[in-house]
């Protein structure tokens, strides 16, 4: 009977422990709440060892993470496992990126991952090498593509870290070397997991400011794993993508990434950048000087080669004009005035010669030559002929001219006598 004496006991055991009890789905829901409450494990970066990368027929992709002594299992949905190679292999040391949160279905937490980065040597490597054959094969690096850079900028956007010595070095020599192009500086980190967004969102906003004449790309030296970023494939689309030419000065000079061949110009530095972007304002100068000089002694030498030119083609003209106008022209004249010449000599002796007849004609009747033999001619004082002696009256005087002079006289006498003059 001890079992009955016990039993009331368990039952009041179990309902004291039925207070607590929680279906397996509410376990899981407080684990998840308790998870997701954590910032930290909302944006996690792990690193490890990559183990059974695979790529699901869906587009996801599915893989565990290793350390020393454990293990997590990640997921990169299609999204984000569109931008992932397909270089994983086990054993590669890779950063993972993402949150953290539970998987009831199968009881246990994974990582929901963002982006995948190789850190391991080899794994970097064979990354990098897939990276460049696929960008080559799309033709991000043709040569045909690359633009080229104005001669003289109005207005250049650089992109590069504010407080960098990159930028400082620009400044300097775009001061010294071409003051008058104005530089726009577009903020962006240039180095970290958060540098490649960065980078692109920078070109993005590159894209809304007017006029601008290039880009520069431009990261002091470091390590070369700093120089990563730029081997980044979203990075480097935005450089060929850029709507106005890219100039990239990344690194020291032995550094060479994928921005740089992708990029319309490649300096090896920052300062290489500025000086290939900005002309040099002193040998400008000089050269625009020495044109001008050069343009004086070019515009004299072809003026004088002109006035040369000018002169022998006057004579050219002279000589044409003589040879085809005025010497023709001369000799037809010459022709014209003989001809006229005899013409007017013929003419002018017809006309002597009516002359001579009306001379002779005129001398026969002419008064002169009757008083030459021996008549005269007898006037008034008004100097008319007295053609009658009925005009005149004892006591006039009249005038008898002969051929040898004039007599003034006095009438005495007026008699219609003839007889005398016919006697004589």
């Amino acid at each position: 009977m001890a079992f009955s004496d016990e039993f009331p006991v368990n039952i009041a055991r179990m309902k004291t422990i039925n207070d607590s009890i929680m279906t397996v789905d509410d376990v899981t829901a407080r684990i998840s709440c308790a998870v997701q409450r954590e910032p930290e494990l909302q944006n996690v970066s792990v690193l490890g060892e990559l183990l059974g990368f695979k790529r699901h027929t869906s587009g996801h992709a599915y893989f565990t993470l290793i350390g020393r002594e454990s293990r997590i299992a990640c997921v990169l949905f299609r999204s984000y496992a569109a931008s992932v190679l397909t270089w994983p292999k086990n054993g590669d040391e890779v950063l993972v990126r993402g949150k953290v949160s539970v998987y009831g279905a199968q009881g246990s937490y994974q990582i929901y991952a963002v982006t995948l980065l190789p850190i391991g040597a080899g794994a970097k490597a064979r990354a990098k090498e897939e990276t460049r054959r696929r960008l080559e094969a799309e033709g991000l690096f043709d040569p045909r593509l690359k633009r080229r850079i104005p001669r003289f900028p109005q207005r250049v956007a650089v992109i590069t870290s504010p407080t960098g010595a990159a930028l400082q070095d620009i400044i300097k020599l775009h001061a010294s070397r071409f003051p008058c192009a104005e530089i726009i500086v577009v903020p962006s980190l240039m180095q970290g997991l958060d540098a490649p967004v960065n980078i692109v969102s920078a070109f993005e906003r590159v894209r809304k400011i007017k006029d601008v004449s290039c880009v520069v790309l431009a990261r002091g030296g470091g390590n070369r794993d700093d120089l990563d970023v730029f081997d980044n494939e979203d990075v480097v689309r935005a450089v060929r993508l850029s709507p106005v030419p890219v100039v990239t000065g990344l690194g020291h000079q032995i550094d060479s990434t994928f921005c740089d061949l992708a990029a319309d110009l490649c300096a090896p530095t920052p300062s290489g950048a500025a000086e290939r972007i900005f002309p040099d304002g002193d040998a400008l100068s000089s050269a625009l000087a020495n044109t001008a000089h050069n343009m004086k002694n070019r515009l004299e030498t072809r003026i004088a080669g002109t006035k040369n030119d000018l002169s022998a083609l006057k004579r050219r003209m002279d000589a044409e004009i003589i040879n085809s106008y005025i010497l023709p022209e001369k000799e037809s004249i010459k022709h014209i005035y003989e001809s006229l010449r005899k013409d007017i000599s013929l003419k002018v002796k017809n006309e002597e010669t009516k002359l001579s007849a009306y001379a002779a004609r005129l001398d026969n009747v002419s008064p002169l030559k009757l008083i030459a033999r021996g008549y005269s001619v007898c006037t008034g004082d008004d100097g008319g002929v007295i053609r009658s002696a009925s005009f005149l009256s004892v006591g006039d005087t009249v005038n008898v001219v002969m051929s040898d002079g004039c007599a003034r006289c006095t009438v005495n006498e007026v008699t219609d006598d003839r007889v005398l003059f016919q006697a004589r």
